[in-house]
């Protein structure tokens, strides 16, 4: 299976106690959809899994692959600094249902790549699903397309979800695997140097409340009209470069409440604004916004 297209890095909606705000997850995700969302990450970085009680992940996961057509695949992140929880998130997710899981290289401590694979191969297994790779640098290990090759020649292991702006290293990793591995770009402001370079779509955070950009960008591209893909780029940095250093997240939620979406504040202790701070978020980000 290779995924392709667009794919929100879904916020995830929040009660005051941190428990799945189901109606509003559901809403977000019937709106996405309608506007032209090929599929759906869920709880990667944007969406806070790793913050979030393996027990809310699961009715995360859950709620979100109902909510979305059969047709359109969720992948689920489950990466966890507890690895008995990832592979228990990671049968969880099949079970309900996922088209594949995702995880992020181990975290915090210090692992070689013999370590690496050791963790992917071994989470690999424990499902018949893909699993995606996801490479960011946050994560505190470096990806080299060598050791991505690698990587691809576990069984199940399938994509790389590539947040990274080294696209020498992603051009290396097409040619090197014969263009065979299923490579998601990463950064929203690099979404068509990704795909210039050979991703196969992308997945990204500010997808939630500008998808009619990025879907303008892939859509440009995929015609091979890249002056008008390089003008809905343009597009899509504005509402980048509108972030002016607010963290993403808190940001991402503060733009979607102000959008009518409840997805309620970042999980503690991420930064929450008061509402005249979302209020001048929202006017500062509403200009560049598509109209939906």
């Amino acid at each position: 299976m290779k995924i392709k297209g667009i794919l929100p890095a879904l916020v995830t909606p929040l009660n005051s106690d941190e428990t799945i705000n189901v109606p509003v997850l559901n809403k977000l995700i019937h709106d996405l959809s309608e506007q032209g969302a090929d599929g759906f990450y869920i709880g990667g970085a944007t969406g806070e899994g790793l913050a979030l009680r393996p027990g809310e992940r699961k009715v995360l996961a859950e709620a979100a692959i109902a909510a979305a057509d059969k047709n359109t695949p969720c992948i689920i992140q489950v990466a966890s600094t507890v690895f008995s929880d990832a592979v228990d998130l990671a049968k969880h997710a099949e079970k309900a249902g996922a088209a594949a899981i995702s995880a992020t290289a181990p975290l915090f401590f210090s692992y070689d790549e013999d370590d690496v694979y050791s963790y992917y191969k071994t989470l690999a297994a424990s499902v018949h699903i893909p699993l995606m790779v996801y490479y960011s640098p946050a994560a505190n290990f470096r990806i080299s397309a060598d050791f991505a090759r690698r990587l691809f020649e576990i069984d199940n292991v399938t994509a790389i979800k590539w947040t990274s702006t080294d696209f020498y290293q992603m051009l290396r990793l097409k040619d090197i695997t014969n263009g065979e591995i299923n490579i998601l770009n990463g950064f929203d402001e690099m979404l068509l140097s990704g795909l210039s370079a050979g991703a196969d779509g992308g997945i990204g955070s500010t997808y939630n409340y500008q998808l009619r950009h990025i879907r303008g960008v892939y859509d440009s591209f995929a015609k091979n009209e890249m002056q008008k893909a390089a003008e809905f780029q343009t597009k899509v940095n504005r509402v980048v470069s509108a972030f002016s250093g607010e963290p993403v997240i808190p940001f991402s939620k503060a733009v979607l409440e102000c959008m009518g979406y409840a997805v309620g504040n970042a999980a503690f202790p991420m930064k929450r604004y008061s509402e005249e701070e979302k209020k001048r978020i929202f006017e500062r980000v509403r200009p560049c916004l598509p109209q939906i």
